[in-house]
């Protein structure tokens, strides 16, 4: 059975500048982000999917990717893949004191048991600390600064409002934020009513901050039920797709009415699925 350090050589491989494969030698870090991200959605669909036959090979692409960074920058003489094993162990160790009290990985399992908000609030600490020490002029550093850019809108927003929280600023639970989102509703339809395209704009991102920070605080993954939310379009929509298609009707020539009728049909058979492999 192959193993990581075959792994690694078959990535030596294919970038050897003349013998390796003609793709992979032009690429840069740049060029594999892409990859990455779409690897890194393939893993979560697998999960959420739960095909974890599929689970398994998207794990390896995903790791691939891993490598591929290492290569790159082996190539370049800044680290290797040993460097970044031994990194994220460091940082897992010190970030998790009370499973290492003594910073020792293969210490004896004997710490003492702590509460998960202790066990937060030092972790969140940790974070504090490591972000410090990494800032060059610790009183320009903002709580914010490693958030980073190329997350997914709605997972950054609730990773700021998170960090913001930290210090206090937020609200102290859901309610008040319903009344925001009202608020944010409204000045939609100003915006709307003014014809104000910049200014509607504005308003629905401010719409879509709201509604993170309200799924936020009922303990709800924005990004997680915003795909949740897709899937379930799709397989409504599909629904639809698949009557007409039966019925030897187009949907372009189908009234909004009618679509409509199909998409609550489409609801009712999904409860009543639900409700069967629930009995």
């Amino acid at each position: 059975m192959y193993n990581i350090d075959d792994l690694k050589n078959l990535m030596a491989r294919l970038r050897h500048p003349e013998h390796g494969c003609p793709w992979d030698v032009k690429q840069d870090y740049a060029s594999i982000v892409p990859y990455t991200l779409e690897e890194a959605y393939e893993v979560a669909d697998a999960i959420e999917q739960g095909d974890f036959a599929q689970l398994e090979g998207e794990l390896g692409d995903l790791l691939f990717q891993v490598i591929y960074y290492c290569q790159l920058a082996s190539e370049e003489q800044r680290f290797a893949w040993e460097q970044v094993v031994d990194g994220i162990t460091r940082k897992l160790i010190r970030r998790h004191p009370h499973v290492f009290p003594d910073g020792d990985l293969y210490g004896p399992l004997d710490a003492p048991k702590l509460s998960e908000a202790a066990i937060k609030s030092r972790w969140e600490e940790i974070k504090a600390e490591e972000r410090a020490e990494k800032a060059q002029q610790p009183e320009q550093l903002s709580l914010l600064d490693d958030v980073p850019q190329a997350l997914p809108a709605l997972k950054r927003a609730a990773k700021l409002q998170k960090r913001a929280a930290q210090v206090g600023f937020d609200w102290p639970d859901a309610l008040p934020v319903v009344d925001k989102l009202r608020e944010e509703l409204d000045e939609v339809l100003e915006a709307m009513a003014d014809g104000d395209a910049e200014g509607i704009f504005e308003e629905i991102g401010d719409l879509l901050f709201v509604v993170v920070n309200l799924a936020r605080h009922l303990k709800v993954d924005a990004e997680s039920a915003l795909r949740a939310g897709n899937q379930k379009f799709e397989r409504r929509f599909r629904y639809i797709e698949a009557v007409l298609r039966s019925e030897q009707r187009a949907i372009a020539d189908c009234s909004l009415e009618q679509l409509e009728a199909l998409w609550v049909l489409a609801k009712k058979e999904e409860k009543q699925a639900a409700a069967h492999c629930g009995a």
